[in-house]
């Protein structure tokens, strides 16, 4: 049976990562995100789970990856700065394959910026979040229910994938309260993905050593299973190489294992697109808005639509393209000065859309909205 609950998006993520499996988190308070870090501290115990509030954001995600390497799903939760200060150890997360959640509510930036308000400023950076190159994957929430079962997703995919996933909430979502209808419990636990596992000759174990766009088997620490874990370039057993081959063939596969699997990660909603003609795209928190945009729209004669990308890295890009060749009229709107824009643009190989961008820390209203795309006409 479903579960019908009032929480806030803060809290509903911290539930779906007790209610899939997470038994650890590490990490440091930063607002818009600490309810996350709050909630976990009193329910993770609960469950036999652990908790630990580091010193620091940096040693906040060193600790979630080392219980991750031990085995046990893993979780951090912070903002914009924090995934800046986390930025190294996210580095050694990709190269390494050591699945983690990482949760970035986010809030108004550059730097410490606003702390108390809302932004979508992020989107670059959950994409690039640290040098060099990778390929990275990113789940966008637009409501409250999805709060919780795009965190299930996320454990999920970075299992799956061995990799870390990036969960966009924003400081309007996170700290919403109002009702939310969650999935049943037990289907939740059904559908739970665990990491694989070598099972093999302990002689025969080489993590890293698989095909192109399949992700490394890491056993878990502390099992017998001898391998060796490094930020450096490493052959089929861990050990640092500078091989040409070895290295070119362990980039290509790192980008490829989610670049070449955007049908199983990608996901997105269309709202009363079928017979629209002008097209809203918007995502996270702001796309509640943009829903009632349409209404008002419609109810006053024009034909709306939106389109939602619920994955926003790797992109929706067959999605994009089609709809870049369907509309003649597209209207996007985001909270920063236009992150998600370059994307679509690049996509859709178009630069004729109308816009509403905001970086000031406030919400875009519905009727903003409809006052933007009524210019349209």
């Amino acid at each position: 049976m479903s579960r019908e609950v009032i929480s806030s998006g803060n809290a509903l993520a911290a539930k779906a990562a007790i209610d899939c499996g997470c038994e650890f988190f590490g990490g440091y308070p930063i607002t818009p995100s600490s309810e996350v870090a709050h909630d976990l501290s009193v329910s993770l115990p609960k469950v036999g789970g652990k908790f630990i509030q580091m010193e620091d954001e940096i040693a906040g995600i060193c600790v979630a990856l080392g219980a991750s390497m031990s085995g046990k799903k893993s979780m951090t939760a912070t903002s914009g700065p924090g995934i800046s200060l986390k930025s190294e150890q996210i580095g050694y997360a990709f190269i390494a394959e050591i699945p983690l959640v990482i949760v970035n509510v986010m809030r108004g930036g550059p730097s410490t910026g606003l702390p108390t308000r809302v932004s979508q400023a992020d989107i670059g950076q959950a994409k690039y979040p640290t040098h060099g190159d990778y390929a990275s994957i990113t789940l966008c929430p637009g409501s409250l229910e999805e709060a919780y079962t795009e965190t299930v997703r996320a454990f999920n995919i970075a299992e799956k994938y061995m990799t870390p996933v990036f969960l966009l909430l924003d400081e309007t979502l996170g700290h919403m309260h109002g009702k939310a209808i969650l999935p049943d419990l037990e289907e939740i636990k059904k559908s739970v993905v665990s990491r694989a596992k070598f099972t093999g000759d302990k002689k025969d174990y080489k993590p890293y050593d698989v095909e192109m766009d399949e992700p490394a088997v890491l056993n878990p620490f502390f099992e017998g299973y001898h391998y060796h874990v490094t930020g450096l370039h490493h052959g089929p057993t861990g050990h640092p190489t500078e091989d040409a081959q070895a290295c070119e063939f362990n980039i290509e596969r790192l980008m490829g294992k989610i670049n070449n699997k955007k049908e199983d990660l990608v996901q997105y909603e269309e709202f009363m697109l079928d017979d629209a003609e002008v097209c809203i795209i918007a995502y996270g928190s702001i796309s509640r808005g943009a829903k009632e945009a349409v209404t008002k729209l419609r109810a006053d004669g024009i034909k709306a639509g939106l389109f939602r990308p619920i994955t926003l890295w790797p992109s929706p890009e067959k999605q994009l393209k089609e709809i870049g060749e369907k509309f003649d009229k597209i209207f996007v709107t985001e909270l920063n000065m236009g992150q998600y824009l370059e994307e679509i643009q690049r996509v859709m190989k178009r630069d004729d859309f109308k816009t509403l961008h905001k970086a000031n820390g406030r919400p875009i209203a519905p009727l903003e909205m409809v006052a933007k795309v009524k210019e349209m006409f």
